[in-house]
């Protein structure tokens, strides 16, 4: 039994419609007339379609395209370019990788469907192309919600309801354009994970970010792993307070012989301190002994007379 997947929360199919004006369906009826068994489908000059200036995708799988062009080869574009005319010219909205393999493959000529759509639809329409087929790697989708929104003056709520997904997801995307441009290159080639990335955004320190993000490659960091460093990072040691012994070190050693000597018994003399504010941390002394009659000892050494 077919799945139908659900996709994005707009298709394709309403983005095509909702840019669909009258001036369309008049430049159509001036273009050539397509069979009627074509749904619609042109078939026009490689030569005159052009590149977009608003594709989102700037990664291309080379062995995944040599595929394509072999197909392409054999079988023709099976699928048609989505396009708009621009002058004399066909310019691309969606179908990168397809028009590159006719190219390459010599192909004349290639199917397309033309639709009337502004700057702005455009771009729409080739993020939504590229997302629904999860060809973006994230951070290609983040420029694409970034050019949407600074390009058409859009809030992320906008960009979000434009792209049909999450505002959240929106803007957690773009937040990955805050990385630096060598981090966010690891993210676009695989190398680091977005739960990587998102780890690597609490830190204040471009350059520490760069280093955890070599080591987590190197080492095959977790994203766990990677958390308990940078909480590490984020709550350093306290530094010890600065203080100065009350005694001098070569006093402290005199004086702990002379009671050694005096009780007969090892003693220990911790120096009160003084803090750099002033304060004061006191000191103290231990006397070793070994059982009742040894304290009776050194109780009478120190004057002590019990009343009871």
């Amino acid at each position: 039994m077919a799945v139908k997947h659900k996709g994005l929360g707009r298709g394709l199919d309403a983005l095509i419609k909702d840019g669909s004006t009258a001036k369309q369906q008049a430049t159509r009826k001036a273009a050539p007339a397509p069979d009627e068994a074509t749904g619609g489908v042109l078939e026009v000059a490689v030569a005159k379609v052009v590149a977009s200036p608003w594709q989102p995708r700037t990664v291309f799988d080379s062995s995944a395209l040599s595929e394509l062009v072999e197909s392409v080869k054999v079988h023709g574009v099976l699928q048609p370019l989505l396009v708009r005319e621009v002058g004399s010219k066909y310019e691309l909205i969606a179908g990168e990788r397809r028009l590159r393999a006719a190219q390459a493959a010599l192909l004349k000529k290639v199917p397309v469907i033309v639709v009337e759509a502004s700057d702005e639809k455009a771009l729409e329409i080739a993020l939504i192309e590229n997302l629904q087929r999860e060809d973006l790697n994230p951070i290609e989708e983040a420029e694409g919600y970034a050019l949407l929104q600074k390009r058409f003056n859009l809030t992320q709520e906008k960009v979000a309801a434009q792209v049909g997904k999450a505002r959240a997801t929106v803007a957690n995307a773009l937040r990955l354009l805050e990385l630096s441009e060598g981090v966010r290159k690891y993210v676009a080639e695989g190398l680091l994970s977005v739960g990587h990335a998102k780890v690597l955004l609490a830190l204040d320190s471009e350059k520490e970010k760069e280093i955890l993000a070599r080591r987590s490659i190197k080492e095959g960091l977790s994203v766990r792993a990677l958390e308990k460093i940078v909480r590490k990072l984020g709550n350093p040691p306290k530094k010890p307070r600065a203080e100065k012994s009350d005694l001098p070190g070569e006093y402290l050693q005199t004086l702990s012989n002379d009671l050694h000597q005096f009780f007969g018994t090892s003693v220990r003399i911790n120096p009160s301190k003084t803090l750099t504010n002033g304060r004061k941390v006191k000191g103290s002394l231990e006397i070793d002994y070994h059982d009742n009659d040894e304290l009776d000892r050194l109780l009478t050494i120190m004057g002590y007379t019990s009343e009871l």
